[in-house]
């Protein structure tokens, strides 16, 4: 019996309200975070991820009040990532109501960070959350080498994104969210190549994130070794319900619940 596949409803969160950009800039308001976990919860989501997208950044702690307030609404796995910095700060946030914890900027300054989360509370908790750019060349055009970013995506590092996905699935980390910053909030699709390379990397849990805008850009990426699914802005501006995009997977094969 296969498992069957995710989908993800992404919050994108900025100072309490749920927001949404292209490649992670221009965000715009798309509404109450507890509101739309509870209209997702209610479509049939599988899981929700919140990003305190501004969290690394602007060098703050995770809302934890809207954390709250939204496990309080909803039952479902809640992954919470933006601004962890410590072992303490997943205990916080496991207390507010996160099922999981994403990581990304402290984790690649810091590998060790890893371990020491998975170590204290397993690796079922901990997310790698990857921030992936391809990398420019002196053309500036886009080559064929991922590299990832930090701070919501906001400062390029010198480091292979696969290579580093490996290396944090060694580490102990439990899943990894990959999000394609090229590809967010395009529409045009996930970053299919992307998918693959990483999969072919490592064997943990893989949910693949940033491009989502049609029913029919799932498929594809499951088919490239994606096990969830994650969407933010066509859930979130009412262009495709969580029950479309899981016909859509059904319709190609994919088994869903």
């Amino acid at each position: 019996m296969s498992v069957a596949t995710r989908v993800i409803a992404c919050l994108d969160v900025d100072a309490g309200r749920v927001v949404k950009g292209v490649n992670f800039e221009n965000l715009r308001d798309a509404g109450d975070p507890v509101e739309l976990a509870k209209l997702y919860d209610a479509q049939g989501v599988d899981e929700l991820t919140f990003l305190d997208v501004t969290a690394s950044s602007g060098d703050r702690a995770t809302t934890y009040d809207v954390v709250t307030r939204t496990a309080e609404q909803v039952f479902i796995p809640l992954t919470v990532g933006g601004g962890v910095r410590s072992v303490d700060d997943v205990d916080r946030l496991l207390r507010a109501g996160a099922d999981k914890v994403g990581v990304n900027t402290a984790a690649i300054a810091r590998p060790e960070l890893i371990a020491e989360i998975a170590d204290r509370f397993g690796a079922q908790v901990l997310v790698l959350s990857a921030d992936v750019r391809r990398r420019i060349g002196d053309d500036g055009r886009r080559t064929g080498e991922f590299v990832m970013t930090t701070h919501g995506g906001r400062t390029p590092v010198d480091l292979d994104a696969i290579e580093w996905c490996a290396r944090a699935a060694e580490l102990g980390a439990g899943e990894i969210l990959l999000n394609s910053m090229d590809a967010d909030g395009t529409r045009d699709g996930f970053d299919l190549e992307l998918i693959a390379r990483v999969r072919a990397a490592v064997t943990v849990p893989l949910v693949a994130s940033g491009g989502a805008g049609a029913a029919m850009h799932f498929a594809p990426a499951v088919a490239a070794g994606a096990d969830a699914v994650l969407a933010a802005s066509v859930f979130h501006f009412g262009e495709l319900t969580v029950a479309q995009v899981k016909a859509a997977l059904r319709a190609e094969g994919v088994t869903v619940r």
